[in-house]
């Protein structure tokens, strides 16, 4: 959106806070939200779509929640309706999101819970990190084990494979400004082939696809995590998750800590019976592949964004996301090639790390 076109939304967006409290307005499906302060509208944060989020405080803070957030999903570029079904699929699994408080989804309007700004990216540092990650691990197994096809969008080989792309496309030729030879085209769309087939064998589950710190919130009060960002919601490989949780783009961890974490993911999984490989040492290379899969297409998304979208402030993550990539290309003989070229690109020095 342009700046005019920013604020003709805003001014929409008021207008319809603003009509919220006529009864007309009222909607027999949802809860009757809260008498607001118009005045204090303010932004409360953006991400990497066209969705903008703000923040209004409510009239009277004693009878419930001291403020609420308006999400503005501009159509057609934004549709509010998948974000609507996956609030109420997740809810259904007993995960913590929003309640949807007024919506007009035509129009591309929200009012939601306000879960405040506590987000486990900035509580990592502190002793608590170790409790926040087995919560978002519990609340990931009661998600999963609440799966079934035809809630969400298949995660097919079509989506993977174009999310692959992005990699070549976006990092390597317009970021690197590098042409690969035809040669090295041949072995990357081999490597994609091993990758897709590895993915799309895994079990399928309700996959959220940005499970990380910056989606996962801090409440006061009550279990953690509170979930946001989950529109984007399919069914397909297992492990897809639990990698963007533990090899997050935004925080890094040893690897011995990452395995920690994963092997409790593992234990809790099988106790619910969801259908993770009986042997870790398998389970955890499919959780590599998955892995290696989403941080090409994030390598990919992050170029996107700062070439296309003018979002530079993506660039700063990119070494953390590449310190993921090169330890399972060496680690699988599989991804010799791969290797080759990323160190081509990166020049980068060989590291070692865990295997099995």
């Amino acid at each position: 959106m342009t700046p005019d076109t920013e604020d003709l939304r805003l001014a929409e967006l008021r207008g319809w806070l603003d009509s919220l409290a006529s009864p007309a307005s009222q909607q027999p499906a949802l809860p009757t939200p809260p008498a607001l302060l118009p005045a204090t509208l303010r932004p409360a944060s953006d991400d990497a779509s066209f969705r903008r989020y703000f923040r209004i405080d409510c009239a009277d803070p004693g009878a419930g929640a001291r403020s609420v957030i308006a999400m503005d999903a501009p159509p057609p570029m934004e549709d509010c309706r998948p974000f609507v079904a996956a609030a109420g699929a997740f809810a259904t699994a007993g995960v913590r999101v929003p309640t949807v408080l007024a919506a007009d989804l035509d129009r591309g309007f929200l009012l939601l819970d306000d879960f405040g700004s506590t987000t486990y990216l900035s509580q990592l540092a502190t002793p608590q990190a170790d409790a926040l990650y087995r919560d978002a691990i519990r609340c990931l197994v009661d998600l999963q084990a609440a799966s079934r096809p035809g809630v969400f969008p298949d995660y097919d080989r079509a989506l993977l494979e174009r999310e692959l792309k992005l990699y070549p496309e976006w990092y390597v030729a317009r970021h690197r400004g590098i042409t690969l030879s035809p040669t090295e085209e041949q072995q990357l769309a081999a490597v994609f082939e091993k990758l897709l087939a590895n993915n799309l064998a895994q079990p399928r589950v309700f996959v959220h696809r940005d499970y990380h710190s910056r989606n996962l919130m801090v409440l006061a009060g009550s279990d953690n995590p509170g979930v946001l960002d989950f529109q984007d919601a399919v069914y397909g490989p297992i492990t897809y998750d639990l990698v963007s949780l533990l090899r997050d783009a935004y925080i890094d961890w040893p690897e011995a800590q990452q395995i920690d974490w994963a092997a409790r993911y593992w234990e809790a999984a099988r106790r619910r019976g969801l259908p993770v490989d009986a042997d870790f040492s398998l389970f955890y290379r499919d959780f590599e592949w998955m892995g290696l899969q989403r941080h090409l297409k994030v390598l990919g998304i992050f170029a996107r964004l700062c070439h296309r979208d003018g979002k530079d402030r993506y660039l700063a993550d990119m070494p953390r996301v590449l310190n993921y990539v090169l330890p399972v290309t060496r680690r699988y003989g599989e991804f010799d090639a791969l290797t080759r070229l990323i160190e081509r690109i990166e020049q980068r020095a060989v590291k070692t790390g865990y295997t099995f």
